[in-house]
């Protein structure tokens, strides 16, 4: 694939913004119901430096995508949470978990309600801020779906734990440290898999860009750009 330098400098800016923003959203909002793990930890910041992880959020998706793989994969390093300290655990920990998807839905409203500024600037640098729209309106839905998906250690497993009752929360907790390679497994794995057989097993991803593809237009349509 051939990555420019134009076209790291539309992605790259939205991107670590929509990561900056939705780790320091799981800080701020743990701060403010008792919990100052993150906070004291230097964690509930919009520097970037403080939530990128080197393989996860740089290595990771650079590799995948200079060398053309047809999906793209990656992560922040995690704001550390301790739920006990919540002034109420259960609650608490869905609002934490919530934060970020939602302060990603918050930032594509944003950049959506931003393409009406386009005609007011230079045609000089229309272009190149059109497209860091798009991508950050891009990004944050995609990050807020994706980690909508209710397997821990994503924010929708979270939630799950948060509000299914103990019988079925407690084997989902459980799950925590492997949902990573759950997560490798379904949407990475299962496709190949499938692929060698004419299967497709890509359902997941599908129904995630369906659900993306949904948001981004329901966006779109109430912040008039429909």
């Amino acid at each position: 694939m051939n990555v420019s330098l134009y076209g790291l400098s539309v992605w790259v800016l939205p991107l670590l913004f929509a990561i900056t923003f939705h780790e320091a959203a799981h800080g701020f909002v743990a701060h403010r119901l008792g919990d100052d793990t993150a906070y004291n930890l230097g964690r509930v910041s919009f520097n970037p430096l403080r939530h990128i992880d080197p393989f996860g959020t740089l290595f990771l998706p650079a590799m995948l995508l200079f060398s053309g793989a047809p999906f793209l994969f990656g992560y922040a390093k995690p704001v550390p949470v301790n739920f006990r300290a919540l002034r109420n655990p259960r609650s608490g920990m869905i609002l934490v978990a919530l934060a970020g998807p939602a302060t990603n839905i918050l930032l594509a409203l944003i950049a959506a309600a931003a393409l009406h500024v386009l005609p007011l600037l230079p045609d000089a640098c229309v272009q190149w801020t059109f497209d860091n729209i798009k991508n950050a309106l891009l990004i944050n839905v995609v990050l807020a779906v994706f980690n909508m998906m209710p397997i821990p250690p994503l924010d929708g497993g979270r939630v799950a734990v948060g509000i299914l009752p103990r019988p079925l929360a407690l084997p989902l907790a459980r799950l925590e440290p492997f949902g990573m390679l759950i997560l490798i497994a379904i949407l990475i794995l299962l496709p190949l898999a499938g692929s060698q057989f004419g299967l497709n097993l890509d359902v997941i991803s599908t129904m995630l860009r369906s659900v993306t593809n949904f948001v981004i237009r329901l966006i779109l349509a109430s912040t008039g750009n429909a």
